[in-house]
């Protein structure tokens, strides 16, 4: 069978995303307040139902991986791992958390500090632990088992069931109907289409100020709408050309660049910065965590509710869902040959680990120079916005220019490698009859990067952080049930296809 463009799915998506990106075009404040209106219902009414659902795929998995089905093999007994685990990783970790880390690793603690949860004193010494600790909780675990859940059963779909397809219906067929000329597959399609645009869209609302700000500080160019299209302009020709180009050609080779980037960076705050501060925030933290996560994991505020889980970890969890399905779609792909178990324990555990170095060692340093009176982050924040206190944050290091550089450098190939791997994977749930071993067209994939680019620019028009996590949060609603319907589908295929693990034995002494 030949891949052909799935003129439904392609044509309704492409064209939602063009209504969307012309109303945040034309109507910026409207559009703003819609969204944020309807944000703030949904975490009203569901945000407990966002709570119990992100503690789900951590529990699913780890059955998966150290239950009767872990060794069950994503591939031919003999075949080896596509990629080496280097590549593997790399690729996984720039395409999900991508430069959000950069924006996030340095300014959250300072939101935190400023608002802490519990009723903390904003700015007292308990509040600073808990402003190093809360980030690591809200990009651990939680988020790696999200995107890792849809991965395993897009990953069986493909290499052991051998369909030829990257759409997530196909692998929720247990509870749908046939797929010929099923509206139930066309329209799982679409609603994943838009919330895995609705999840880069936060994204990319963060990241145009990030490398805006950064530009601006290395380069001395002013911070104008000017300045922030010609970069919109520039990434979407980087990650327009690596999606042309392809997995291995482009997206592999960012990745294993942006992995060294990053490591540079950590080690480079690590011993230019307070190494001794950082290594002890980290593991004061580590206990702090242990002691807290159920607690936080579950925590509603249902008296008081002053707003901080729906603001935060709410929020979160509604920005992984809706990455969820891309992550799954991109995460399987590239995991050929790999065991169930190594799957998960890769993705979560190295997953986790990364992320865990990253924010402690970048939140340990800002909170280092707000403690110290160095840098009043919490004023820059507040008037200048997080993008700008990134930017100056890196620049009170040791040879501001050399690291200024490096991390300019390491944002933009960052969400390029992110983006593209969006339009490879918008396009692949686009296409019909795609084996695992093709790509989808290279028109679909560069036309699915514009449409990103048009939303980057929707967002810069209609501005504000809340603007963009109230997008993401109303377009993970479609989403959540699929992930159900992923995990059901998965459970029957191991039952049917290996029947012998299906039931554990019963032993008795005659």
């Amino acid at each position: 069978m030949t891949p052909v463009l799935d003129r439904k799915v392609f044509g309704i998506s492409i064209v939602f995303v063009m209504i969307v990106s012309g109303m945040l075009i034309i109507a910026p404040e409207s559009s703003s307040a819609l969204s944020q209106q309807a944000m703030k219902w949904v975490t009203d009414q569901f945000g407990w139902f966002y709570l119990l659902t992100g503690v789900m795929p951590l529990c699913f998995a780890g059955w998966l991986a150290f239950g009767r089905f872990g060794q069950v093999k994503l591939g031919a007994a003999d075949e080896k791992p596509e990629y080496s685990t280097v590549s593997w990783v790399a690729m996984m970790f720039t395409a999900s958390m991508g430069a959000s880390l950069i924006a996030w690793g340095f300014a959250e603690p300072i939101f935190y500090l400023q608002t802490p949860p519990f009723d903390i004193e904003p700015h007292s010494p308990e509040a600073f632990e808990w402003a190093h600790m809360y980030p690591i909780f809200h990009w651990g675990f939680t988020p790696w088992a999200i995107y890792c859940l849809p991965g395993i059963p897009i990953a069986y779909m493909l290499f052991i069931r051998k369909t030829p397809s990257l759409k997530i219906s196909d692998s929720c067929t247990e509870l749908l109907p046939a797929k010929e000329n099923s509206v139930a597959h066309m329209l799982l399609d679409i609603f994943v289409v838009i919330g895995v645009v609705g999840g880069v869209a936060t994204s990319l609302g963060f990241g145009v100020p990030l490398v805006t700000a950064l530009c601006v500080e290395l380069l001395g160019v002013p911070d104008t709408l000017g300045t922030q299209l010609v970069i919109i302009l520039l990434w979407t020709i980087i990650f327009g050309t690596s999606a042309y180009l392809g997995l291995k050609r482009g997206i592999k080779v960012l990745a294993d660049i942006n992995l060294g980037l990053m490591f540079f960076v950590l080690a480079f705050i690590l011993i230019a910065g307070p190494t001794v501060y950082i290594l002890s925030m980290t593991t004061n933290t580590i206990g702090l965590w242990l002691d807290n996560v159920i607690r936080m994991s579950f925590w509603t505020d249902p008296i008081e509710r002053k707003g901080f889980p729906e603001a935060w970890t709410i929020f979160y969890w509604a920005w992984w869902m809706a990455y969820a399905p891309m992550m799954g779609l991109f995460f399987a792909r590239i995991s050929r040959g790999r065991t169930i178990k190594q799957m998960v324990v890769g993705v979560i555990g190295l997953g986790t680990l990364g992320t865990f170095l990253f924010m402690s060692i970048a939140g340990a340093y800002v909170l280092y120079l707000e403690g110290i009176g160095q840098l009043d982050a919490s004023t820059i924040i507040r008037e200048q916005g997080m993008a700008t206190l990134v930017a100056l944050v890196i620049a009170e290091l040791p040879s501001p220019t050399l690291i200024l550089t490096v991390v300019t450098v390491l944002s933009i190939i960052f969400y390029a490698t992110t983006f593209d791997s969006a339009a490879y994977i918008l396009a692949s749930i686009c296409t019909r009859n795609l084996p695992s071993d093709k790509e989808p067209t290279r028109s679909s994939r560069v036309a699915w990067a514009i449409g990103l680019g048009l939303i980057a620019v929707g967002l810069m028009v209609a501005g504000g952080g809340e603007t963009v996590k109230a997008i993401t949060v109303v377009s993970s609603i479609p989403v959540m049930p699929v992930l159900f319907m992923m995990c059901f589908t998965l459970y029957r295929w191991l039952q049917k296809d290996f029947p012998h693990l299906a039931s554990k034995p019963v032993h008795t002494i005659d």
